[in-house]
């Protein structure tokens, strides 16, 4: 509703999109340009009446249009009885839904997102700092370049082409020139990460702002994202059930004997592969909480923190050792499972065949943006996302605690209801919560852990970019 300057009220419609593609050129052109024509007081009453008629008609005729065209092209269809309503301040503690425009549909405690403590993200360098970089760039001292080959998976290069950047920074080099090289074993720890506040921001700034995919990576990402967000949250898993994990990791599947026999001739032929601590035997490691979950233990760590049924889940990884098989206890309790083969039409993934990291970058971005996050196994994906969940407002992150919880898995006496309980009780302080990097006895990676260096609150506002 507007005024004009003559004191008349002019009265405007929105009108969704689909319905002017549908009207043609000639059509609107003829609305918009015909002359006015004098009618009776009769007249007006009949064409108001058949105006609204064909309105009706208008919304409808679209409306059915628009569900025909998403059930056509989108592979998640929206319900159309979802009731949705404004975000409130009061909402944001319920749950975190990032839907478009702002929306939020309120599903009860497990989309419940932690409590950041105010904090942001402040990289502001010291001066110093600045004064050094600056005084190199006057005195035409940066001219060297640093080639850094990086190995491993993509994760593993990310945090390596991350270090690369710090030590061009102490080698006062103005370039890094990164060789990607794709190994099945890699060795992580290149750097410290015990470093001063300074390099320590750097790390944060080149691993949450400076690194991005490439334009078709990370459109794909973004519109599988949507695509899972289309009717609501959603939860994503990094799901490690591929083979080479349990030969690495000296665990087995426990999918049937016969798996589990595949994995140990495995292990037996390739005896370096396994990662680490090869006195243990598989019980041992499992009770020391060294074991991917297997799909099993997700979904009933999943129900213990009471994910909806309903709850849209998207995982990530490679192909499950056991294929469907190993999934099938995740999919009975939460049907609505998907990847990124179930989400993406015809011809979308074609370009990034066979080619892993490109792969796993699609995963990450998908990851990122869910709601709720959730690894079934440590490792650098997990430590990234942990970091970059916290980077965004500490988004919620529920860490696995396997090493407490194995034993109550184990115990068949105990009632699903008191397990439920138990378990939940273990992980109120582990759904990604601020942790200080500092207050861990053992060095952690500010990618992972970004508080104190990278994040501040209260009176440390004063220090935000």
């Amino acid at each position: 509703m507007a005024t004009r300057p003559n004191g008349r009220r002019l009265s405007y419609i929105a009108v969704p999109s689909q319905i002017i593609h549908s009207l043609s050129s000639t059509s609107l052109h003829s609305l918009l340009l015909s002359p006015p024509k004098k009618v009776s007081r009769t007249g007006h009453r009949l064409l108001a009446r058949s105006t609204k008629f064909l309105l009706l008609l208008l919304f409808l005729f679209a409306g059915f249009g628009t569900l025909r065209v998403w059930h056509d092209l989108d592979p998640l269809l929206p319900c159309p009885h979802l009731i949705r309503r404004p975000l409130s301040t009061a909402d944001s503690t319920e749950a975190l839904a990032l839907g478009v425009g702002g929306w939020a549909e309120v599903r009860g405690d497990f989309w419940r997102q932690p409590d950041g403590m105010g904090y942001v993200p402040c990289l502001k360098f010291s001066k110093q700092y600045r004064a050094e970089g600056e005084a190199a760039a006057r005195a035409g001292r940066r001219k060297k370049y640093l080639l850094v080959v990086v190995s491993g998976g993509l994760n593993q290069q990310r945090n390596q082409i991350v270090d690369a950047v710090v030590i061009a920074r102490i080698l006062g080099a103005a370039l890094v020139v990164p060789v990607l090289q794709v190994n099945v074993i890699w060795g992580d720890e290149r750097l410290s990460k015990d470093l001063p506040p300074d390099l320590q921001k750097l790390r944060c700034k080149v691993a949450f702002r400076a690194l991005r995919f490439a334009a078709p990576i990370q459109e794909l990402g973004s519109k599988l994202a949507m695509r899972m967000r289309s009717k609501g949250p959603y939860l994503a898993l990094h799901l490690r059930l591929e083979k080479d994990v349990w030969v690495r990791t000296g665990c087995l599947p426990r999918l049937s004997p016969d798996h589990d026999e595949v994995i140990q001739e495995q292990r037996k032929l390739r005896p370096k592969l396994l990662t680490g601590r090869s006195n243990m035997t598989y019980q041992e490691r499992r009770l020391a909480g060294l074991c991917p979950l297997t799909a099993m233990e997700v979904t009933r760590l999943l129900k213990a923190l009471e994910a909806p049924r309903d709850a849209r889940i998207y995982w990530a990884g490679g192909e499950p050792f056991g294929g469907r098989e190993a999934l099938l206890p995740l999919l009975r309790e939460f049907p609505n499972l998907y990847n990124k083969e179930s989400l993406t039409l015809p011809g979308e993934l074609e370009q990034f065949a066979n080619r892993s990291s490109l792969l796993a970058a699609i995963d990450y971005i998908v990851c990122e943006q869910s709601d709720v996050f959730m690894a079934s196994h440590g490792g650098n994906m997990g430590h990234l996302m942990r970091g970059h969940r916290a980077f965004a407002g500490h988004k919620k992150f529920i860490t696995p605690n396997k090493r407490q919880m194995i034993p109550y898995f184990l115990d068949t006496s105990l009632p699903e209801s008191e397990f439920n309980r138990i378990v939940k009780e273990l992980h109120q302080g582990s759904l990604g919560q601020p942790e200080l990097r500092t207050d861990h006895k053992f060095g952690k990676d500010v990618t992972a852990y970004p508080v104190p260096e990278c994040m501040c609150n209260g009176t440390s506002m004063r220090s935000i970019l």
